[in-house]
């Protein structure tokens, strides 16, 4: 498989994906559908510097794996313990979840939300007061909480009026989409319900939302016999709140095939869309059943890019960044791919202008590279950064330790977050967390 057509003309400008916005906020309220969705990057006009702040704080074990900023705060989630304030300030312990200012990066003292196992998701609640987080916890916020919480942006605390429902798994992402809380991962009821996989709340209460059952089915299994739990993985919201972009280990949603990657149409109840693609189907290294790692959509809403690990095998999307074109229908085709070569991808950012992707990847533009590099091949150590349109590596290239690999990207208006389980960007200490401004 290489390259296919060209894609539709590139993203829009901030100004006009904020007006963009506001009109599909208007029509959604009008249909009853809800606010969009909190979740797509904003619009950059230029590529990030390649040069990394010097002010961010270290974080001194785990990893980073989810980061999102609410207000003048930027909350970093994942499996560490203990943060170090800038310049090798003063050490402060917060385990799994922490507050960093935006601007300085120093820790917030006041913020502790009392986690008890890693975060793996963090979502933006409507009031720009608090935030839900995702995971595989059981207590937050100091209180009873399995795998999901509402928690203040200013204190940690546990949100008053929010119960969290009572889960059987882990939580792996999180959206808020108008009137609901959509919460991916590894579970099979949710409040005494079935819903394996994907499932809704209410983002003010925490009450289950039943107009989304999806009926998530079929985990994967190689002829080796490894066996990926069901779950979703990631998922993503088009900026108007009415389309969703679902992937991880499953094949069927909603009775039909749809082998890792799914749309799903956001109406009063939930549907799957008639978009599919047979891509992801084919298995990788025989020891990897599920290989979809993370999703992002654009901007403005008119594609994602899929990005996955596997190993490099002939004729399939193992190892490589994928563009897609959401106006497309069934046996839909990428509308590009970008080879690593044999290394996995495992975040993606979209900002219209580039779309960065992260792993523990070597090379980008390595179709013809079995872990070396083949014809074409570019450096691009731990994070690259992909031209929206030509599916080809950019110039872009500050490169970092690779580690695990680079499993978290979160752009703002300010320029691009990076999280990661390593120590050294751009040849400089930043470790496990680096901001590129614009």
């Amino acid at each position: 498989m290489r390259l296919f057509a060209s894609p539709p003309p590139g993203a829009v400008r901030r100004r006009a994906a904020r007006a963009v916005l506001a009109g599909g906020a208007a029509a959604l309220l009008a249909a009853g559908v809800g606010t969009p969705a909190d979740a797509v990057n904003p619009a950059h006009t230029r590529i990030v510097t390649a040069n990394p702040a010097d002010w961010t704080p270290d974080v001194l074990d785990g990893a980073v794996e989810t980061i999102v900023q609410v207000g003048d705060r930027v909350y970093l989630g994942g499996s560490f313990t203990r943060l170090r304030n800038p310049r090798n300030g003063a050490t402060v312990a917060r385990p799994y979840l922490a507050a960093v200012n935006a601007r300085t990066g120093v820790v917030d003292t006041t913020f502790d939300a009392r986690l008890d196992r890693a975060v793996r998701a963090l979502a933006p609640a409507a009031d720009g007061r608090s935030l839900y987080v995702g995971g595989d916890f059981r207590n937050a916020g100091r209180g009873k909480a399995r795998s999901l919480a509402r928690v203040a942006a200013t204190t940690g605390a546990a949100v008053a009026g929010f119960r969290p429902p009572a889960l059987d798994g882990n939580v792996h992402d999180l959206r808020v989409a108008g009137a609901r809380l959509i919460v991916g991962g590894a579970f099979g009821r949710i409040a005494g319900r079935d819903r394996p996989a994907l499932a809704a709340v209410d983002p003010r209460t925490g009450a289950p939302d039943d107009t989304v059952d999806l009926r998530f089915a079929k985990p994967r299994v190689t002829s080796a016999g490894h066996r990926a739990p069901l779950r979703v993985s990631a998922l993503d919201v088009t900026p108007d709140g009415r389309r969703m972009v679902v992937t991880g280990a499953f094949g069927e949603v909603a009775g039909a095939s749809r082998p890792q990657v799914a749309v799903v149409d956001l109406g009063a109840r939930a549907t799957l869309s008639p978009w599919s693609t047979a891509q992801y189907g084919p298995y990788c290294a025989p020891t990897i059943p599920s290989y979809v790692r993370d999703v992002d959509i654009s901007p403005d809403g008119r594609y994602f890019v899929v990005v996955t690990s596997g190993g490099p095998v002939a004729r399939t999307l193992c190892d490589t960044a994928a563009r897609w074109e959401l106006g497309q229908a069934a046996d839909a085709r990428p509308t590009w791919v970008n080879y690593t070569g044999g290394d996995t991808l495992l975040s993606a950012a979209v900002t219209g202008v580039a779309v960065y992707v992260g792993g523990h990847q070597r090379w980008l533009n390595n179709p013809f590279g079995s872990n070396h590099p083949g014809p074409g091949a570019v450096t691009r150590e731990g994070i690259g950064a992909i031209h929206p349109t030509t599916g080809r590596a950019l110039t872009w290239n500050p490169g970092k330790q690779r580690g695990i690999g680079t499993g978290a990207l979160h752009a703002t208006n300010a320029g691009l977050w990076i999280g990661s389980d390593t120590e050294l960007v751009a040849g400089e200490r930043r470790r496990r967390v680096a901001f590129f401004p614009l």
